[in-house]
């Protein structure tokens, strides 16, 4: 048994503000999170939540992983569009070219996201979130493979991507050149254990996998507590660095 990708988790100023953005945006419901983030579940097959959690720290540099949400038509790309900015995003230059077909947006706390146009042969089969698209190595793809048991539906020139066998959104990481990290992601993975396995080894799994237990100054009480007890948080690292929790058992 492997670990479940439970959530996407996100660093929030005003957690309740960023999920209501989201729930507009995604039209998905709010629900109760058994670890008290402010959460949402979906309504298509994407499979996993999105956790909004509490931080003082302020948005700074750009995130390594962003949606690329799909268009069915050039006028849906559109109303997408409008609905973000309804919703109080906004239009942002990452450096992006005046041809290019994508419109580049941002949420209320500056969280980076595209709304990528119609045709898309690469999200042709995929739902509303088509990817989450990461800054990574090709050893992170392979990690996130091996750690979640989903299978590497691309893997070419070092850019890799993988999809659960149940469908919902890819997870692709674009190869070199790698941004340097630079502190805490503001977006990470919080994976649920196996329901009948051992937690324990389970983490011993992911740290043979190229996983390393890290501390980023989490008190006691913080929802990401790094210890190794059936109760605690465990905070991890994948090849790249990436800052990722395994949960609680329940």
């Amino acid at each position: 048994m492997t670990s479940h990708l439970h959530a996407l988790g996100f660093d929030a100023n005003d957690p309740v503000g960023l999920a209501r953005f989201w729930a507009g945006v995604l039209d998905w419901e709010t629900v109760e999170d058994p670890y008290g983030a402010v959460a949402l579940a979906p309504n298509d097959d994407t499979g996993f939540r999105l956790r909004f959690l509490p931080s003082r720290e302020r948005k700074t540099v750009a995130n390594r992983t962003h949606f690329d949400l799909t268009s069915r038509s050039l006028d849906d790309q559109r109303r997408t569009v409008e609905r973000v900015l309804e919703f109080g995003g906004r239009h942002i230059d990452i450096g992006q070219l005046p041809d290019e077909e994508h419109v580049v947006l941002a949420d209320p706390e500056g969280n980076e996201f595209c709304v990528i146009e119609p045709g898309n042969n690469f999200l042709a089969d995929c739902g509303f979130i088509g990817a989450l698209a990461s800054d990574g190595s090709q050893a992170a793809g392979y990690f996130w493979s091996r750690a979640l048991g989903w299978p590497l539906v691309w893997d070419q020139d070092e850019e890799t991507a993988i999809r659960s066998p149940h469908g919902g959104p890819k997870i692709t990481w674009g190869g070199p050149p790698v941004a340097p990290k630079t502190g805490k992601n503001r977006l990470h993975f919080d994976l649920a254990p196996p329901a009948d396995g051992d937690r324990r080894a389970e983490i011993d799994r992911l740290v043979s996998l190229g996983a390393t237990r890290v501390d980023i100054g989490q008190a006691e009480s913080d929802p990401g507590k790094s210890g190794q007890g059936e109760g605690d948080w465990a905070v991890m690292a994948d090849p790249d660095g990436n800052e990722f929790c395994v949960l609680p058992s329940r």
